[in-house]
């Protein structure tokens, strides 16, 4: 069975072919990060009408990469939750193929691809195991016993960690996407210079709260004797940087560890975003070797929003439900979509 997979849900266009028996076929992406880095963040008019310019080029790479013809395709998987507008474009295009080449169409849970993809790395987890969902929407710990058996364990009561990442690199002034530059910044900080605070470090649940520590960072920046971030040397926000980045990874790996002996399970699955953060990787890796549990990731290029990742959602669910993929080809695009109201049909 090969399935194609439309990505739309922000500001990546995404397409891609996933064939049951031989992996991954081809995957093409268009990232919008320069148009909306002028503005400092995701506009979502802006977005959706690129969607609409990149969508068919994209699909004509994909199937040219893959050496198929557009009748090659077996189903088709387009994504949801996500913007509305961009959502829109996905899924009618999706549901336009499907209808053009006589093809079933199916919708895929956003966070559901992101949960999955770290299954195309050569070496996949096995069910059951603990993921950590964490990027610029979303942060959640989530038990995993097998395509659509997913039980939240917690979740963010306000912003999420890539919010967060985002917010406070603004307040450096390091622009957008500000969890990359915020990243590579802290590299060269001091660890000792700014010692900010852990949120629900302690707390005896599952749950993460980062909207207090963007506010810490921006109490530093404030009370700063230059005041004006433009004059704050170099040095000094690589150091607020790092104290920012330490935090918050502190946070990851603790709720992590505390998910995995809650659950008695010793697999742990990064998706998101997020995911590609050395800092966090290399605090992950850490508490693994010490906790003897395994950590997996997926590939670097499947972090962020993708199409691969899509396609698989739905050749796995497939594989399971060959009926999950139907013939009606009118839509409803779906903004919020609660994982957890996920399942296997």
């Amino acid at each position: 069975m090969i399935v194609l997979g439309v990505e739309s849900s922000c500001d990546e266009t995404g397409l891609a072919l996933y064939d049951t028996q031989h992996g991954l076929l081809s995957h093409a992406l268009y990232s919008q990060v320069a148009m909306h880095e002028e503005y400092g963040g995701v506009v979502p008019e802006l977005a959706s009408r690129d969607h609409i310019r990149r969508a068919i080029p994209l699909l004509q790479q994909a199937l040219a990469d893959a050496k198929l013809a557009p009748q090659d395709i077996d189903a088709i998987a387009y994504t949801q939750p996500g913007l509305a507008g961009a959502l829109l474009v996905g899924s009618s295009v999706a549901c336009s193929l499907g209808l053009a080449l006589d093809k079933p169409v199916l919708g895929i849970h956003h966070l559901e691809g992101h949960l999955l993809s770290p299954l195309l790395a050569k070496e996949p987890p096995e069910f059951p195991f603990i993921a950590l969902l964490v990027s610029g929407g979303h942060t959640q710990l989530m038990r995993v016993d097998g395509v659509g058996q997913y039980t939240l364990l917690g979740e963010t009561l306000d912003d999420a960690a890539g919010e967060a990442f985002d917010k406070s690199a603004k307040l450096l002034g390091l622009g957008y996407p500000g969890g990359p530059a915020i990243s590579r910044l802290a590299e060269f900080g001091d660890p000792l210079a700014y010692k900010l605070p852990r949120p629900m470090l302690h707390s005896k649940d599952f749950n993460f709260s980062f909207s207090g520590l963007k506010t810490a960072v921006l109490t530093v920046v404030k009370n700063h004797e230059e005041k004006v971030i433009a004059n704050i040397c170099e040095q000094d926000k690589a150091n607020i940087a790092r104290g920012f980045v330490d935090a918050i990874v502190d946070v990851l790996t603790a709720k992590c560890v505390n998910a995995l002996k809650h659950t008695g399970l010793k697999r742990l699955v990064i998706a998101g975003g997020v995911g590609a953060n050395s800092q966090l990787r290399a605090s992950l890796n850490e508490a693994a070797a010490k906790k003897r549990f395994k950590v997996y990731y997926p590939e670097l290029e499947f972090c962020t929003d993708n199409g691969a990742m899509i396609a698989f959602a739905g050749a796995m669910r497939l594989q399971i439900n060959p009926d999950a993929a139907q013939r009606d080809y009118s839509f409803n695009v779906r903004p919020r979509w609660p994982l957890d109201e996920i399942k296997v049909v």
